[in-house]
């Protein structure tokens, strides 16, 4: 939506835009309101269940923290460059469906600004804000900012949305237009920043007053805030001419690495949408390869706001007949699959991966996720869940729809036939062993055309490199052949129910 009317003051509420340059609700909120304020909520609704189920630390909170760091001083920057000054971030803790009315009323604001967020939590939340708002007379503007195209703006000829990848980007590509990328400028009215209240001003909060334990997030090669965001995308750039060529492989410099950096606004997706298409138009298969990832970015969450039921159930209803393994044997291996100890490397290496840096590849988080459902036969609603507390760049749209695509349920999937050999991965994708060897330094020792499958050494290779299979490394946690054969069985449900 666009707002028309214009107001003596607004409110400007951050949520997964942490950005000051090319912010839509922004440059909204300045445009029409004549004082604006800034507000960062860090919400009780989405912080407690973190809490209660044992996340005492948690890399995206860090991440937030440092992120807001670097947002209050832009929009500080920005406030003096026009002659304002004490423009600060204003920064509160607790249920935000309570304090930004809260807020809004001490203020005495005629409207609140923000971008959408289609999470169902986010939903509820902004409905409930929505008529808070309302009961006080204040208006409650939303606008697109996460995504190019988002909910009904790109559907199939017969009005629906597309639950098919390639005829989506086919037609989100014949759609685009210049406007759809332009920068918002924010700058043009930054006069109209209000000076934070100093009642009101409670600064950056330390993670410990949030209920959280410090991470090891400074010590990893992830940089924080629009400043880093910037570093990061300048750097893939450099590099974006070979990254149809080296995305696939987790042991070299292939990806763009700004997940967390779209997950949390940190950078704008116009701009880096604009830049790739721009040197898509120009034919380089790198940059619309990373395009392409994009497109995949808003398929995923146009189906999350027009399916919501795919959140907590098969997308494919027919796979909700699934006779998962259940029990205590199941429950030793979601344990091994956490922990790295299921004995097939690349999965293993993986895991850890995830478990010390908040990150993991993604050529591997479809491997990690086919192993869990297809050699495990487990949930994928377990290994759902096990990324959404720990991936730092967790995104519930592009989460749900990556482990339903490896379960096969959800849309435009891979057939469940498909099944990812671990073995034949880990020679394929990291064929000289540089990631494993990074993340499981106890098979260091091994030749590479041992250290994809331990088990098939010789002793002598073992013993040599000082690998105690059992003992300092496991033996398989299952026959991969023979769980491919009940992978078939068990989703001979879903063929019988679907046909062939």
């Amino acid at each position: 939506m666009h707002a028309k009317t214009f107001y003596p003051s607004g409110l400007m509420w951050f949520r997964r835009d942490l950005r000051a340059q090319d912010n839509a609700a922004l440059y909204q909120a300045l445009k029409h309101a004549g004082k604006v304020w800034c507000v960062f909520v860090f919400d009780t609704g989405i912080t407690t269940p973190l809490l209660d189920r044992g996340l005492k630390s948690d890399r995206r909170v860090e991440f937030i923290l440092e992120s807001l760091k670097d947002l209050d001083e832009q929009l500080s920057a920005m406030g003096l460059s026009c002659g304002v000054e004490r423009t600060r971030l204003m920064i509160l803790h607790g249920s935000a469906r309570e304090l930004i009315p809260q807020l809004a009323a001490k203020l005495g604001v005629q409207a609140v600004f923000a971008n959408h967020d289609d999470d169902p939590y986010a939903k509820s939340r902004d409905a409930a804000v929505l008529g808070a708002l309302a009961h006080q007379g204040v208006s409650f503007q939303t606008f697109k900012d996460h995504v190019i195209f988002e909910r009904k703006e790109i559907l199939t000829q017969q009005g629906r949305p597309f639950t098919v990848f390639t005829p989506y980007k086919h037609a989100w590509l014949k759609s685009l237009k210049e406007s759809h990328l332009k920068s918002m400028p924010v700058e043009t009215a930054a006069s109209h920043l209000a000076p934070a209240p100093t009642s009101l001003s409670t600064g950056i909060p330390s993670i410990e007053a949030l209920g959280f334990a410090p991470t090891n997030l400074k010590e990893l090669p992830i940089q924080t805030g629009s400043r880093g965001a910037e570093a990061t995308f300048e750097s893939f750039v450099e590099r974006i001419d070979q990254y149809h060529l080296t995305r696939d492989f987790p042991g070299v410099k292939g990806p763009s690495y700004l997940s967390v950096h779209l997950r949390f606004g940190t950078i704008s997706t116009r701009k880096v949408a604009r830049v790739a298409y721009g040197m898509h138009l120009h034919g380089m298969p790198g940059a619309t390869c990373w395009l392409n990832e994009l497109i995949w970015r808003d398929f995923y969450h146009q189906i999350l706001a027009n399916f919501p039921h795919a959140v907590s159930a098969a997308f494919k209803p027919a796979y909700d007949s699934i006779p998962w393994e259940k029990g205590r044997h199941a429950d030793k291996r979601l344990t091994a699959w956490c922990t790295g100890k299921t004995g097939y490397p690349l999965v293993d290496a993986a895991m850890h991966q995830l478990n010390q840096t908040g990150y993991m590849h993604n050529r591997l988080r479809m491997v990690v996720a086919s192993f869990l459902t297809k050699d495990l036969g487990l949930d994928w609603r377990l290994g759902e869940q096990y990324f959404a507390d720990h991936l730092i760049d967790f995104d519930l749209a592009a989460n749900n729809g990556g482990w339903q695509w490896a379960a096969s349920s959800g849309c435009d999937a891979q057939p469940y036939f498909r099944i990812f050999n671990p073995v034949s991965q880990s020679q394929q994708f990291d064929p000289q062993g540089k990631f494993i060897r990074r993340y499981l330094p106890v098979l260091a020792g091994l030749p590479t055309h041992a250290l994809h499958a331990p088990w098939l050494a010789k002793p002598v290779e073992l013993a040599s490199a000082g690998v105690e299979l059992g003992q300092n490394y496991p033996h398989p946690i299952i026959d991969h052949a023979l769980a491919r054969t009940q992978t078939l069985e068990r989703y001979a449900v879903v063929k019988n129910k679907t046909g062939p």
